[in-house]
C-alpha cells in the first residue's frame, strides 16, 4: 500500500486520492474512462482543496490583530501533505492539523478531515473543519475539481452545458487582478440551463454568490455525464483556463476572494465563516457518474 496514493473502488466507480493535499486525482467510470483532469501543461492540479482561504487575499497578506501574515491565493492545505486515518477498498479518512508552519501564515489551531467514500456509481466527500483553539476561527473553505472537457474525448466541447436544479436569474460576479469586483453583470444562464464555450471564461471565473441550487449536471450529447451535489457550501465558481483549456472547474464555496480595495482583519473579510471554540463546519460534495 503506497503512502502516497490509495485507490478505492466500488460498483462503477473507481477514485485515487493523493496524500498531498488529499487531492482526488483520478475519477474512472466502469470503462476505465477518465473523467478527471490529469493535472497537464495547461493547469498542473487536479482537485485542490482551498483552505483556509478561497481565492485572493489584497497584497498576498492575510491581517490579524494588527499583525500581517503571508498567504498566497487559495491557501496552503492543496500543499501540505495530510496524514491517513484509514483506508479500506471503498472509503479512505486523511487529515491535517495545525504546526509551527502553518501558524506561520495562520495563527489558528484547527483540524481538516477529509473522509472519501464510493457507493455504486457516486463519490461521497464529506469535510468537517474544527476549531481546536480557544478562540473564534475566521476561515473559508472550497472545492476546486477539474474535470475533462469533453468527458468523452472527440466530442465538441460546444456539446456540453450545465444543468442546474433550479433557475439561477441572479447577477454573476467577475474578479480583477484576482479579487472581487464590485458591481456585478448579467447571467449567461438561461433559466436553468447554462451552454459552455470557451468565451465565457475570456474574463476568467464567472461566480455565483447567491446560487439557488444545491447539483446540477455537466453533461454532452453523447457519453458520460456527470450529476454535482453539494452541502454546506453557499458560493459557486466555474472556471476554466482563459484562452481554452481541456478543462472545467465546477467549484463549490464557502467564501471568495477579497473584494477589490478591502484589506481589513480576516475576521473581517466579508464571506468568512466564524468557528467558535470547540465547534466545527461540515460540508459535502457528491460527483455520481452517469453512463
Amino acid at each position: 500500500m503506497s503512502d502516497d496514493l490509495h485507490t478505492i473502488s466500488a460498483g462503477g466507480v473507481t477514485t485515487s486520492i493523493k496524500a498531498v493535499g488529499a487531492e482526488l486525482c483520478s475519477l474512472k467510470t466502469t470503462a476505465g474512462l477518465e473523467l478527471l483532469w490529469q493535472a497537464g501543461p495547461a493547469w498542473p492540479r487536479h482537485a485542490p482543496w482551498l483552505f483556509p482561504i478561497v481565492g485572493r487575499l489584497k497584497d498576498d497578506q492575510l491581517r490579524h490583530r494588527g499583525r500581517t501574515y503571508p498567504m498566497t491565493q487559495h491557501g496552503f492545505a492543496r500543499d501540505l501533505r495530510f496524514t491517513w486515518l484509514e483506508r479500506t477498498a471503498e472509503s479512505c479518512v486523511l487529515r491535517l492539523t495545525d504546526d509551527e508552519t502553518t501558524r506561520a501564515r495562520y495563527p489558528f489551531a484547527f483540524r481538516l478531515t477529509l473522509t472519501y467514500r464510493i457507493t455504486a456509481d457516486r463519490l461521497d466527500m464529506a469535510v468537517e473543519i474544527a476549531n481546536a483553539g480557544d478562540e473564534v476561527l475566521p476561515a473559508s473553505f472550497g472545492a476546486h475539481p477539474a474535470f475533462n472537457w469533453p468527458l468523452l474525448p472527440g466530442e465538441p466541447k460546444e456539446s456540453y452545458r450545465l444543468l442546474f436544479a433550479e433557475p439561477e436569474p441572479a447577477p454573476i460576479r467577475r474578479l480583477a487582478g484576482g479579487l472581487m469586483r464590485a458591481a456585478a453583470e448579467p447571467s449567461p444562464i438561461r433559466g436553468r440551463d447554462l451552454a459552455l464555450s470557451e468565451r465565457l471564461f475570456d474574463d476568467d471565473a464567472m461566480i455565483l454568490d447567491h446560487p439557488v441550487s444545491c447539483s446540477l449536471r455537466f453533461m454532452g450529447d453523447k457519453g458520460p455525464a456527470l450529476v454535482l451535489a453539494w452541502d454546506g457550501f453557499r458560493e459557486l465558481g466555474i472556471w476554466s483556463k482563459p484562452g481554452g483549456a481541456p478543462f472545467l472547474c465546477i467549484e463549490p464555496w464557502r467564501g471568495y476572494a477579497s473584494p477589490v480595495g478591502f484589506d481589513g482583519e480576516l475576521s473581517d473579510k466579508p464571506g468568512v465563516m466564524q468557528i467558535p471554540a470547540g465547534a466545527a463546519e461540515m460540508f459535502n460534495y457528491r460527483m455520481t457518474v452517469e453512463e
